[in-house]
């Protein structure tokens, strides 16, 4: 019998910076970029395509570490797949290279990964899968960085009034991550008086492991505002603002431009001044300004031998400062200055080790943030560190970014969530894409964070997202592309929506974005299709949600109850039952799809959570019911205040909170039960009786 084989889909995830990953979809050799860090190969086999008889199956190939060296792949104009092996350190040559690249294959994509992730752990020995690492405690609760709100102009009464404007507004920060600005630096090339030389910020080096003037009264310089120490600082907000969690900025060499040789509080780390060197495939995509700069001042690197004892000192500083953890910035350059130095993947052992062996040694929570470490080398030596950023930063003033951040962030998730949770990153609430972002963190399973300024905040958009105690409503797994939307280009194809899942534990979770038209991929020489006035239709469905059997169980009907928040409304489905949802470019919505399961024997029921928020099924934690000959209640626990709501097939007798019995509302119209959540309660037993 003769087959026919359809066309090959691919999906590339590779660096268009160094420090950086995005997507690319195609379907030829030719199609896989430069720096390609993990290829999913769709392959379709049947009589034709669509045909009952037709099989999909996926082929994955990951490009690995192999003892000194790393890979990664690349296609060629002739439809080749190459395999491009290197060192960065001259002196570290080899004729072969066996283990460069994992191939497998399988049925279900996910599976795939997860089980080729898993072979690779064994095998390597060198990192360990997300699913076994010890979460940071901050992942559940709301936070602020001071980034985008301050730069490096942040300065402690700035901190004072974030953190005050937010709690006033009913959404307080429980952590706050005080970024880049804080540190003891100087920065020769940048001379008061002098006009300033773009990217010459990046030529700033660290005089000192300790807090700057801004957070440190001096005995000379006698500032009023200014806190007596950084210690004294981090007590005052911690109490006055009831936070849970304060971290800091580092880069992995102290500061963008490392350490200043020879100054009294950095000459015992023996830094060298070292100019960076990219290889061949970093330069063949797109170059980055920091990276440009970081070549031209050079970097201040600590002598190998002493980095340990340089984070050691550092994070033992900042733990007697009060401080919880730390968000590390600037992976990557190690591979650039690798020469002389064993080459990337040896440092970058050496290296990672060390920052991992000083947190677990001086942080409680395994409270470190990875961010700028997208390459490999750093990705398969993560034995203990359980967030890093997903994506290329925020950035709010510019428009043709916004869409491009939250694809990128959920393709790359595919590969990075097998490792870390994937970090969204920071996000204005008060902007023009605000709940764009903050739905996409409502469905990320990520932390949520913002870098608002001041007294900017959208509070409507804020309390969708975070409850009145400062917590969130985290779901379980990172967030992902739907199946269906694996192969497709959803921010310039012109006809792709991007479709998010996750599950809850005892709901799944859709977000669906409209990225079409708003900006284009790096690297790639295409204009977008539409504009920002176009609507673009696609279909939604119960089974975009996979693993649903998590949460199904033995009492499932095998239809859903599927709410969307932008409407309110609830329909009831079978799972494999399809749906239109029509969007603006920038526009997006988020479905709640919970089992329906029957109880009883009659009455059929499914929790939404708390109607009033982006993942409404992120409050309910369990659901159970008892029974006799002439009643049934059924029992949801949760947490949080608004509305409580719920699909049910016929109206109850009567509904409890917490043992005081509550008004409801039902609609006949599409069975959704309804009652509010007292102001006063924090978690709650919701029994409905029939």
């Amino acid at each position: 019998m003769i087959y026919f084989i359809g066309d090959v889909r691919i999906l590339c995830l590779f660096r268009f910076k160094l420090f950086w990953m995005i997507p690319r979809v195609g379907n030829s050799g030719s199609d896989i970029p430069v720096e390609t860090q993990m290829l999913l190969m769709e392959v379709r086999e049947g009589t034709e395509i669509g045909a009952p008889n037709e099989t999909i199956s996926y082929i994955l190939f990951l490009p690995v570490l192999d003892g000194e060296f790393r890979s990664s792949l690349q296609g060629n104009s002739s439809n080749e797949l190459q395999l491009c092996v290197e060192s960065c350190d001259p002196a570290v040559v080899t004729s072969e290279s066996l283990k460069a690249v994992f191939v497998n294959y399988g049925n279900h994509p996910f599976d795939l990964i997860h089980e080729s992730m898993k072979m690779l752990e064994q095998q390597l020995g060198t990192f360990t899968l997300r699913e076994t690492k010890q979460m940071p405690g901050m992942l559940d609760w709301f936070g602020w960085c001071t980034w985008d709100a301050f730069y490096q102009e942040v300065n402690p009464q700035g901190i004072r009034d974030g953190l005050k404007s937010l709690s006033q507004g009913g959404t307080p920060a429980k952590f706050i991550i005080i970024d880049d600005g804080w540190q003891d630096t100087t920065n020769e090339f940048q001379k008061e008086g002098e006009p300033y030389v773009e990217g010459s910020q990046f030529g700033g080096r660290l005089v000192s492991i300790e807090e700057n003037n801004k957070f440190r009264r001096t005995e000379n310089e006698g500032q009023i505002e200014a806190p007596s120490s950084l210690k004294d600082f981090v007590s005052e907000i911690r109490t006055n603002f009831d936070l849970k969690y304060v971290y800091v900025w580092h880069a992995l060499l102290g500061y963008w431009g490392g350490l200043v040789p020879n100054a009294l509080g950095t000459k015992k780390y023996d830094p060298k001044l070292r100019y960076p060197i990219q290889s061949p495939g970093n330069l063949a995509n797109m170059r980055d300004l920091s990276m440009d700069s970081m070549e031209k001042y050079g970097i201040g690197t600590i002598d190998p031998a002493k980095i340990s004892q340089f984070y050691d000192d550092l994070h033992k500083y900042l733990v007697s400062q009060g401080v919880d953890g730390v968000k590390v910035d600037v992976q990557n350059i190690l591979e650039t200055i690798a020469t002389g130095l064993g080459g990337r993947v040896s440092l970058t052992r050496q290296f990672q080790k060390a920052l991992e062996d000083s947190i677990a040694t001086n942080f409680q929570d395994n409270s470190i943030i990875c961010c700028m470490g997208q390459s490999t080398d750093t990705v398969y030596h993560s034995k203990r560190s359980a967030i890093t950023r997903a994506s290329d930063d925020y950035y709010p003033s510019n428009p043709t970014t916004q869409t491009l951040h939250i694809a990128a962030v959920a393709f790359n998730s595919i590969f990075l969530g097998e490792v870390f949770v994937p970090d969204w990153d920071m996000f204005y609430s008060y902007h023009d894409a605000a709940e764009f972002h903050a739905v996409a963190r409502a469905v990320g399973g990520c932390g949520v964070y913002v870098s608002d300024k001041p007294g900017q905040h959208d509070f409507k958009v804020l309390k969708r997202l975070v409850l009145s105690d400062g917590s969130v409503l985290r779901a379980k797994y990172p967030g992902r592309p739907t199946r269906d939307c694996l192969f497709n280009d959803p921010v310039t194809d012109g006809k792709s929506l991007m479709k998010i899942w996750n599950l809850n534990k005892c709901t799944g979770v859709l977000g669906v974005f409209n990225c079409q038209g708003a900006g284009t991929w790096p690297c790639l020489e295409i204009e977008a299709k539409g504009d920002l006035s176009s609507e673009l239709s696609g279909q939604v469905s119960p089974a975009d949600v996979e693993y649903f059997e998590e949460v199904s169980g033995k009492l499932w009907t095998g239809d859903c109850a599927v709410f969307a928040y932008s409407t309110g409304s609830l329909v009831r489905l079978p799972k494999e039952e399809t749906f239109d949802v029509t969007l603006k470019v920038l526009q997006c919505d988020v479905f709640t799809v919970s089992p329906i399961k029957v109880y009883n024997q009659k009455i059929e029921f499914a929790p939404v959570g708390l109607v009033n928020m982006y993942n409404s099924g992120g409050a309910v934690k369990a659901i159970d019911f008892s029974s006799d000959s002439s009643t049934c209640e059924i029992h949801v626990k949760g947490r949080g205040v608004g509305t409580f709501g719920a699909y049910s097939s016929t109206k109850p007798k009567s509904c409890y909170i917490n043992s005081k019995v509550e008004e409801y509302d039902f609609r006949d119209e599409d069975n959704l039960l309804t009652l509010t959540i007292p102001a006063s309660t924090s978690s709650w037993d919701v029994v409905i009786c029939y």
